[in-house]
C-alpha cells in the first residue's frame, strides 16, 4: 500500500516528518483481512490482536461539503438541510413544541492530553479529522413552523457552556451535560432562548486529560432518574487506574437529589442511548478500544444490564484479554459481558435513536439509526455514515443498512461527520455533521425510486 508523506508542527516547530509516524505503519500491510461485514451482527469475526511500534494512522482529512453535493440517502430516502452554516454540531434534540436544539460544541482544553510524542500525534490526526476548531459553546434552537424541511428560525438558545452535548427535557426543568458537569435551567415551552443562569446539578469526571470528554444524558421514562455516559480517560487504562475513577461507565442520578452511582461500567467510552420501545431496556452505543489492528475491536450496541460490567479495559467483546494491560484482572474478565450487536471495528457510533418515524418508509420503522462518525485508526476507511440497525422482538436481526452516505470523497476526504441522531416531531431523521457544519433531514422519497 502506498504510504502518504504528511508533515505536522507542534508548538511551532517541526518534529518529524509523519511519513515516518504514519507513512511507515501504513506501508507495514495493516489492513483489514476480514471479508466486508465479517465484524458486525450478533456474532462478530475476531481475528488475533496486530500490534506495531506505533498504530496504523488513516485520516479522511476534513474539507466540507463542495457546493451542490450533499449525502446520499439509500433508495427510497431524501435529504435536505434543515440548516447549514452551523460551527461544529455535535449532538440534536427535539423538544415536545418541534423545535430543535444543536449543541455547537467541541473539545474542552485538556493540556494533559496532549504530552509526550503519542499525545502529539494523537492532537495532528484530531486537527486534520476536523476536531481541532474551537468551541463554540452554545445550543441554537432552529424552528421549522412552516414543515417544508428548512428553518426559518435559528436563535441563540443558550451560550457560554462547557463543551455542551447531551441535553434531556423533564417537565419545566432542561438540562445540559457539559463536559464537567450536568446544570439546569429553566424552561417555557415555545421561548427561542434562556437567559436564566445555569444552577448546577452534578459534577462529573474532567480536568486537564479529559480524553474522552462527551457527555450524554437521557431522563427516565417518569422522569426521576437521569442517565449520563462517562467515558474513558485514555485508550486502554495506560494512565493509571487514578484517572479512570467514575469513567468508562454510565451513571444513574436522582435528579431531585443528585446523588448517583454507577449503573454500569466497562463502557470504554458510551455516547448515544435510547429506551426500546419494546421491553424499555436502556440501549447504547460504545467506541471500543484502538491500536490492536484494523479488524479488532468492533465498536457496538447494546442493551445495557444494571450493574453489569463490559470489559474495559481488561478485556473486549465479552472476555477477550487484552495482554496490554497490567496487571491484569481475571477476575473482572470472568464477569465480562459481551455486547448485543457489532457495529464494525472503528467505525466510532456517536449518535443512536429508535425509529418509528412516520416520515420514513415501513422498512426503516423498527429498529435503530446509529451516527458512525469514521475511522482514524484503519485501512480502508469504516464508518463515515448513519445506518439502521432493524430489530425483532426487541432484539437486532440481520447486518446494519447504509442509510445515508457520501461523506467519504473518492480520494478519502471527508466532506462530512454524521454525530447526533434524533426524530423530529414529524417523523423525519436528523443527523447532526460536524464537519459539514450541518443539520441534515431524511424523510421518505416523494418517488421512492429517486433520491434528491
Amino acid at each position: 500500500m502506498q504510504s502518504r508523506a504528511f508533515y505536522f508542527k507542534y508548538v511551532g516547530t517541526t518534529v518529524l516528518p509523519v511519513a515516518l509516524l504514519v507513512g511507515t505503519l501504513v506501508a507495514c500491510g495493516d489492513t483489514t483481512k476480514l471479508r466486508p461485514m465479517a465484524d458486525m451482527g450478533a456474532s462478530p469475526t475476531l481475528p488475533q490482536p496486530s500490534r506495531s511500534l506505533l498504530p496504523t494512522v488513516n485520516i479522511a482529512p476534513a474539507r466540507g461539503w463542495p457546493e451542490g453535493l450533499m449525502p446520499t440517502p439509500m433508495v427510497g430516502l431524501a435529504v435536505s438541510a434543515l440548516a447549514s452554516g452551523l460551527e461544529h454540531p455535535r449532538w440534536v434534540y427535539t423538544l415536545p413544541n418541534g423545535d430543535v436544539l444543536v449543541a455547537e460544541s467541541n473539545a474542552p482544553a485538556k493540556p494533559e492530553d496532549g504530552k509526550g510524542l503519542r499525545g502529539m500525534v494523537m492532537k495532528w490526526v484530531m486537527g486534520r479529522a476536523g476536531a481541532g476548531v474551537p468551541s463554540a459553546n452554545r445550543i441554537t434552537l432552529l424552528r421549522d413552523a412552516d414543515g417544508d424541511g428548512h428553518a426559518e428560525v435559528r436563535s441563540v438558545f443558550l451560550q457560554n457552556l462547557n463543551s455542551p452535548f447531551g441535553m434531556a427535557l423533564v417537565g419545566n426543568d432542561f438540562y445540559v451535560a457539559n463536559s464537567d458537569a450536568i446544570v439546569r435551567f429553566p424552561y417555557v415551552t415555545g421561548q427561542t432562548g434562556i437567559s436564566a443562569p445555569p444552577v448546577k446539578l452534578l459534577d462529573l469526571p474532567a480536568g486537564p486529560i479529559n480524553h474522552h470528554w462527551t457527555k450524554n444524558l437521557i431522563a427516565s421514562a417518569d422522569g426521576n432518574k437521569l442517565y449520563v455516559t462517562v467515558g474513558s480517560n485514555s485508550n486502554v487504562g495506560e494512565r493509571g487506574p487514578d484517572a479512570e475513577l467514575g469513567r468508562a461507565a454510565i451513571w444513574e442520578v436522582d435528579r431531585h437529589s443528585a446523588s448517583h452511582r454507577v449503573f454500569a461500567s466497562g463502557l470504554r467510552n458510551p455516547n448515544g442511548m435510547g429506551w426500546a420501545p419494546e421491553g424499555g431496556a436502556l440501549w447504547t452505543v460504545v467506541n471500543e478500544r484502538d491500536e490492536i489492528g484494523s479488524d479488532l475491536v468492533p465498536d457496538y450496541l447494546t442493551a445495557v444490564k444494571d450493574g453489569a460490567f463490559y470489559g474495559w479495559p481488561y478485556s473486549y467483546y465479552g472476555q477477550n484479554v487484552d495482554d496490554r494491560v497490567k496487571p491484569a484482572r481475571p477476575d473482572l474478565v470472568a464477569k465480562a459481558l459481551p455486547p448485543d450487536y457489532a457495529l464494525g471495528s472503528h467505525v466510532a457510533p456517536l449518535g443512536m435513536v429508535f425509529s418509528g418515524g412516520r416520515a420514513l418508509p415501513q422498512a426503516l420503522s423498527n429498529g435503530v439509526f446509529v451516527g458512525e462518525h469514521g475511522s482514524w485508526n484503519r485501512v480502508p476507511h469504516s464508518g463515515y455514515k448513519v445506518v439502521f440497525v432493524p430489530f425483532a422482538n426487541g432484539q437486532p436481526q440481520g447486518l446494519p443498512v447504509d442509510v445515508l452516505t457520501g461523506f467519504l470523497s473518492p480520494e478519502g476526504h471527508a466532506y462530512g461527520r454524521p454525530v447526533g441522531v434524533a426524530m423530529d416531531q414529524r417523523g423525519a431523521l436528523l443527523v447532526a455533521d460536524d464537519v459539514g457544519n450541518t443539520v441534515w433531514r431524511v424523510t421518505a422519497a416523494q418517488n421512492p425510486g429517486l433520491t434528491n
